[in-house]
């Protein structure tokens, strides 16, 4: 257990679930304490699972600036311009057992390759991304046949809430170690490069900005976000985090609804009273 006894010079923070709830503004108290914040010199970063252009709203709400983390840290972008400055995509090959193995148990399957996401068929389940991202889906004939020859920056199978930890548990089979497999929206299992995780990234991220990852406050919500709080020098997860988020956490806030991330600015960057003795709830 860290204690966090001096603010941060770099904040990062997750998107769905922690900064905002999806497909809704973000709230207030939040943007005033992310303002706040970089007002007073300290560095905010995104780190999130979304596209650049499901993230571009909230980057320029916010002010962030510099580099920021996509697609569960398989692309690092300009926060201002969305100039891919990294991207460790999925090998081809993986991605194709990932789609034998999706398509065999009725599972709906996403390729991603220069920010826009594709699928064999418009559903609900293409839809329900569509909305959060911000993107149309490219409806192709067959996945495999449009990525011939390319690598897929992801692969997403969009499910059923409660079908995804049977999902996530299939394809982590099918992958082993070939892929990095992570849950992120309840109805999101994601397959990734093995060499990609938020907690990667973030530290790419600080070096950046030359500031030790122990300098560094990082707050999530989620599975994909475990990574993440083990990186950072100090993890704050949100109250709706699972429970094994919360036990990796240093210190837990409110959920996204109790503006989480605005307790979390206050209570650590601004108010350092309390900071010795904050734990995982």
């Amino acid at each position: 257990m860290k204690t966090s006894k001096r603010a941060p010079q770099l904040i990062a923070i997750d998107l769905d679930g922690t900064l905002v709830e999806p497909l809704k503004p973000v709230r207030p108290a939040v943007l005033d304490a992310v303002r706040r914040a970089s007002a007073a010199g300290v560095r905010v970063t995104i780190v999130t699972g979304r596209m650049y252009v499901g993230a571009a709203p909230l980057v320029h709400v916010t002010g962030v600036e510099g580099p920021i983390v996509l697609y569960q840290g398989a692309v690092i972008a300009d926060a201002r311009s969305g100039v891919f400055q990294r991207e460790l995509a999925l090998p081809n090959a993986v991605a194709l057992r990932v789609y034998a193995a999706a398509k065999e148990h009725g599972y709906h399957v996403q390729f991603y390759r220069d920010d826009r996401f594709y699928v064999e068929e418009r559903n609900r389940y293409s839809d329900l991304y569509a909305r959060i991202s911000g993107s149309e889906p490219v409806v192709v004939p067959s996945l495999p046949e449009a990525f011939a020859g390319h690598d897929s920056t992801k692969v997403n199978v969009v499910t059923e809430a409660s079908r995804t930890p049977e999902c996530a548990a299939l394809m982590s089979r099918v992958c082993g170690d070939d892929a990095y497999v992570t849950r992120s929206n309840p109805e999101f299992v994601e397959m990734l490069n093995p060499q990609v995780d938020k907690g990667r990234a973030l530290g790419i991220v600080a070096a950046h900005y030359g500031i030790a990852l122990e300098n560094v406050m990082a707050i999530g919500d989620s599975y994909n976000d475990l990574p993440l709080l083990r990186a950072a020098g100090f993890g704050v997860a949100m109250g709706s985090s699972p429970a094994e988020l919360k036990a990796e956490a240093d210190a837990v806030v409110g959920d996204v609804e109790h503006d989480g991330v605005a307790e979390a600015i206050d209570r650590f960057v601004f108010d350092r009273s309390d900071a010795d003795t904050e734990g995982a709830a």
